[in-house]
């Protein structure tokens, strides 16, 4: 005769389990979300077809989300009508599930407030709203520009700190206030102020996004969400990498990988041609999704192209 095993009584004094912590909810974004380009046909018309096309093998290639007409987007160089087209074509190739954040910050309010709106119609999930350029506003004026826009749309807000191109900062006290309003969600920080990323980060629940390849594991380690990323245009799989690794708890991987990222961030990056020259350079000798950079940017030199797809090969091929 089988008898049912017997089980010791529990003491009376013994705690009880403690419940297992909720799962943090899911950025609104994703982690992984690449600054994708916006591809040109030779003429330099707007091409619809390929931005479909790259922007289904980032998703497929590892990205949670796209951030579509920012910098490396070419955003200053794009209509309205043609930001708006964007989205919509990408949205219909990705689906319904995949995160799109549209730039639509300008030097003027009102204008961003049409984009916001826009943006919106087309299918964007969230828009992502620069500092006033050139005007260089004070931080009242600058927090009352992001309330403005806030309020006008009713997409959640990604603050863009770039001070490097705005002419102006994000303070860390703006944005401990902005993010006391509702649809204020995310910043994507180029501002290079460790300190006062950290600052916002441990006092507000915003999803806090490295905007510089170089400070991916940097910010993440303090408490980031994840990142927004150009050179993801050509390594989608090996910058997301650098998360999954940590996240397992592995931080000595995600050191080496980020190290290694570093060799093409470097060039691509760093050096005195913008971001998007290099990435579409790059892209172009890739058989990808590119084609030219509008004025007054002007193409990379064949050079430093074929340059740019000796490292990218190297660390495809040679880095574990």
């Amino acid at each position: 005769m089988t008898t049912a095993p017997v089980h010791a009584p529990t003491p009376a004094h013994a705690p009880a389990p403690s419940p297992s912590p909720a799962p943090a909810p899911a950025p609104v974004f994703g982690r992984a979300l690449c600054a994708m380009i916006t591809p040109f046909t030779e003429s330099g018309a707007l091409d619809l077809d390929g931005a479909q096309r790259l922007a289904a093998r980032l998703v497929s290639h590892g990205c949670d989300g796209l951030v579509l007409s920012g910098t490396t987007g070419e955003s200053p160089t794009t209509s309205d009508t043609e930001k708006a087209e964007l989205v919509r074509a990408v949205r219909a190739a990705v689906g319904d599930g995949v995160p799109l954040v549209a730039g639509v910050g300008t030097a003027d309010t009102r204008h961003t407030v049409d984009a916001a709106l826009a943006a919106e119609k087309a299918g964007a999930t969230g828009v992502l709203v620069v500092s006033p350029y050139y005007s260089r506003p004070p931080q009242d004026a600058l927090e009352a520009h992001f309330r403005e826009v806030a309020d006008g749309c009713g997409l959640p807000v990604m603050l863009y700190d770039i001070p490097g191109r705005t002419g102006v900062r994000i303070e860390p006290d703006t944005m401990l206030r902005l993010a006391e309003h509702p649809s204020v969600v995310a910043v994507k920080d180029c501002s290079y102020d460790l300190l006062g990323a950290q600052k916002v980060m441990s006092r507000t629940e915003l999803a806090y996004y490295a905007g510089c390849d170089e400070q991916i594991l940097a910010l993440y380690a303090v408490g980031a969400t994840g990142y927004v990323s150009t050179v993801a245009n050509v390594v989608p799989r090996r910058l997301r990498a650098i998360l999954d690794a940590f996240d397992r708890g592995d931080t000595h991987e995600a050191t080496r990988l980020q190290h290694q990222a570093l060799h093409l961030i470097e060039p691509m990056m760093t050096t005195n041609l913008p971001g998007t020259v290099t990435t579409k350079a790059l892209l172009t000798t890739l058989s990808l999704p590119s084609g030219p950079v509008r004025p007054p940017l002007r193409p990379a030199d064949p050079e430093t192209a074929t340059a740019l797809r000796a490292i990218h090969d190297h660390l495809v091929t040679h880095s574990g």
